[in-house]
């Protein structure tokens, strides 16, 4: 019986290995494709929502994380990063807290698929208390005003405007400058309406306007004659 067992796997073996050869491949394309499944790695831009009113981010988490899907074959060459989002709820994010775990429930993928890791598995984040304050507009003037005349005032009208941001990002000695003015051939009294710079990219106007109007005040100078030279004697 050993005998008959051992000639039965070793008689003609190559023929046996090449008709389990055929017989598998044969298997594999009988298999419909939705019952087969394969994996792959896709990058995800992380999105952050729901951030509390009074607070804002001042650290921002990695732009984008790895996602694992694992899906039938039929579907899986679809699976790309414009149909898988990973997003983080900071609805109750606090000061405090500056690491954050990513799930798999965070993920959303075509239906079929399903998610079966995350890298990271965590992000690191910074938010801060919004804060607002009043801060001093300043004109900026360009140009040479015309001989003979010379500016005697320049008056913002608001004079001041609320700005708010992060608090460690806003300073009270902070000003917040106009686009330039050009005061070039300027003769009289001139009123222009300029754009807000904020010192700092994190602030932002808490009210309007988003414009100022600058009053420039000029009035005419009389030009002294110049003295004669003296003739030699």
């Amino acid at each position: 019986m050993k005998r008959t067992t051992k000639d039965f796997f070793t008689r003609n073996w190559p023929l046996k290995l090449l008709s389990f050869v055929l017989a598998f491949f044969v298997w594999l394309n009988l298999i419909p494709e939705e019952k087969t499944y394969s994996e792959k790695s896709v990058t995800a831009v992380l999105e952050t929502s729901n951030i509390p009113a009074e607070l804002e981010i001042v650290e921002k988490p990695v732009p984008s994380i790895e996602v694992i899907v694992r899906a039938p074959n039929r579907i899986i060459n679809d699976i790309n990063p414009a149909n898988v989002h990973a997003r983080l709820d900071l609805g109750k994010a606090t000061v405090y807290q500056e690491e954050y775990p990513l799930y798999k429930e965070m993920i959303t993928v075509p239906q079929g698929a399903e998610v079966v890791g995350v890298s990271p598995n965590k992000v690191n984040l910074k938010l801060e208390r919004t804060e607002q304050i009043e801060l001093e507009i300043v004109p900026v003037l360009v140009g040479k005003i015309s001989e003979g005349f010379r500016i005697t005032k320049v008056v913002a009208n608001p004079q001041k405007v609320l700005v708010k941001g992060p608090e460690s990002v806003l300073k009270s000695k902070d000003k917040v400058t106009t686009s330039p003015i050009d005061i070039s051939a300027l003769t009289e009294n001139s009123e222009f309406e300029a754009d807000l710079i904020l010192p700092r990219p994190d602030l932002r106007l808490a009210t309007s306007p988003v414009m100022v109007k600058i009053a420039v005040l000029v009035e005419k100078i009389e030009i002294q004659p110049k003295n004669p030279k003296k003739n030699q004697k």
